[in-house]
């Protein structure tokens, strides 16, 4: 089996633990063709997810979910509060409390004393947005793999033009 096959099928094992209501992605990263580290987009340890819960304990965002006779508080347990109030991907960030799977994936590494030097990191979805780049160019990090080579935005490119990492699409 190819490699790349290898490590997205092991990127989407890993996603399908991410409590996340919007999006399931996973990432590892791997040096010599052994994984070193794993992370699925989802809220830091101990924290809970934007399930129903948490938003309804929120008077400003029980008022928000209410403003529409449309926007049901019952709808909010099984899809992200984000996008029943109609906002587009990576705006109000402020109303989740997950961090992206790339930053898990680095963090995880770091609290078990592992190096992610010279490591290359897949993952399922598009190139990292430009803080999880940043994080991933200071990690030092070589290379990425995912989905698709799309930019998040140009502040993302700015960066990937002036970082060392290679990036490339997987090779299914």
């Amino acid at each position: 089996m190819d490699w790349d096959i290898y490590f997205h099928d092991i990127c989407q094992a890993v996603a399908s633990k991410s409590p996340c209501l919007s999006r399931k992605i996973g990432a590892i990263l791997v040096k010599d063709h052994s994984i070193v580290s794993t992370g699925f987009n989802g809220p830091s340890r101990g924290i809970p997810h934007c399930g129903h819960e948490r938003f309804m304990k929120d008077d400003e965002l029980v008022k928000l979910l209410h403003k529409g006779s449309h926007l049901l508080s019952t709808r909010v347990s099984r899809e992200c509060p984000r996008r029943i109030l109609g906002y587009t991907s990576g705006t109000h960030m402020e109303l989740c409390p997950a961090q992206h799977a790339e930053e898990n994936c680095v963090s995880n590494a770091a609290r078990l004393g592992v190096s992610t030097v010279e490591t290359t990191l897949y993952m399922n979805c598009i190139i990292p947005c430009k803080n999880c780049f940043g994080t991933l160019i200071n990690a030092g990090i070589a290379e990425i793999v995912v989905d698709d080579t799309v930019v998040y935005d140009k502040h993302t490119q700015y960066l990937i033009d002036n970082s060392n990492i290679k990036i490339r699409r997987f090779e299914l």
